[in-house]
This record gives structure tokens, sequence and C-alpha cells, in this order.
């Protein structure tokens, strides 16, 4: 009979505890912009990061960096646009290199099938051997394949990143967060009727 007792009066004062929760002010960014907590429990919740990292993605997919500055254009954001553009630029330059090499050494090889197999005279490449040409038009069209798949990682790449910088914005970062180590002993179980125990450090988070 006391023990029902006593699962009645837990579950009554759980359920006080839950309904008791109060929102708490978290800190969303280094900004300094404030992001009211809501009871997940209530059916109006909204995930702001969520939404936000929704809407970071469809930016950076019309547009790229256009999610990282939605999410608050500061130093580091700003810094990592620079190095979209940086990258999206060599890799551009890059590709344009060695397509226009590639071009060239395969126009070579067609006006040599043209004329007989035989090198064309007044070519830059009149003493280069046929086989010599293949190999370096075969290495530009590989160079420029990797290039294109680089453009579509950077592409991929900066999505993705605006989506969890735009999720980590509303992670709670504030101070309430502490860690407490405290030494400590461990059982080592039981032999031959004696128990030992071996130092330890207990470390705790408060969250």
């Amino acid at each position: 009979m006391s023990r029902q007792i006593w699962l009645i009066y837990f579950l009554v004062l759980a359920s006080f505890t839950v309904q008791a929760q109060d929102p708490i002010t978290i800190k969303a960014d280094s900004s300094g912009a404030k992001v009211a907590r809501v009871d997940t429990l209530n059916s109006n919740y909204v995930n702001v990061g969520k939404v936000a990292a929704r809407r970071a993605i469809i930016r950076s997919a019309i547009i790229p960096g256009w999610g990282q500055f939605g999410n608050g254009l500061n130093v580091y954001r700003g810094i990592k646009i620079a190095a979209i553009y940086t990258g999206a630029t060599l890799l551009t330059m890059s590709y344009i290199d060695n397509n226009n090499k590639y071009n060239e050494f395969l126009a070579e090889l067609r006006d040599r099938q043209a004329n007989g197999g035989r090198s064309v005279v007044g070519s830059p490449y009149f003493d280069v051997q046929t086989a010599g040409l293949t190999a370096a038009k075969d290495t530009y069209r590989r160079n420029r394949e990797v290039v294109i798949f680089s453009m579509i990682g950077l592409y991929g790449l900066q999505v993705v990143e605006a989506y969890v910088d735009a999720r980590l914005k509303y992670f709670d970062v504030g101070d309430d967060l502490a860690i407490r180590i405290k030494p400590s002993v461990i059982s080592s179980g039981t032999m031959l009727g004696y128990q030992s125990f071996v130092p330890a450090i207990k470390v705790s988070f408060k969250l």
C-alpha cells in the first residue's frame, strides 16, 4: 500500500514539474541575438533552427554564399563566402585552361589523321609523336573532368555548410553548461571474499 502512495506522489509531482516549465532565453549566436526557447510539447512549437536551416539550403542552392550571408554576416562568415568564390574562380580558370589545351591537342590529332597520320608542316607540334599528343589530350581531358567534379563538390559543400551553420546558430551555447571533476573510487569486484577499490576521476556535466 505504501508503494502505491509513493508512486502516486511522484507522478503528481512530476506532472506539476512539467507544467511549471517557463520559457528561458538562450544565446543564439556570437552576435548577441536572443532566442526564446519554448516547450516542445506545445502544438504551436516551431523549431527555429530547422526553419532557418531549410531557408539557408534554398538560398545557397540558388546563389552560392547566400545561405552563409543569410545566417548573419560577420567576419567568420565573410571569410567563408570569400573562400567559396575564390575557390570557384580558381576552378573556373583551371577548367578553361585544361579545356583549351584539350581542344588544341584534339585538333592537332585530327589534322594529322586528315594528313594520313603524318605531322602537319608549320604545326607547333611537328616534332611531337602522335602517341605523345594522344597522352597529352587524355591528361587534359581527365584534368577537366576532375575540375568539373570539384566544382560540383564545392557547390554541394557550401550548401551543407550553410545548413549546419544555421542549425548550430540556434543551439544552446549559454553559460549554464558546466563541468565538474572530482576524485572517486571504482569497485574492482569481489575475489576470495575481499572487495577492492581503485582510484578514479568522476566527470559530471551540468546542462
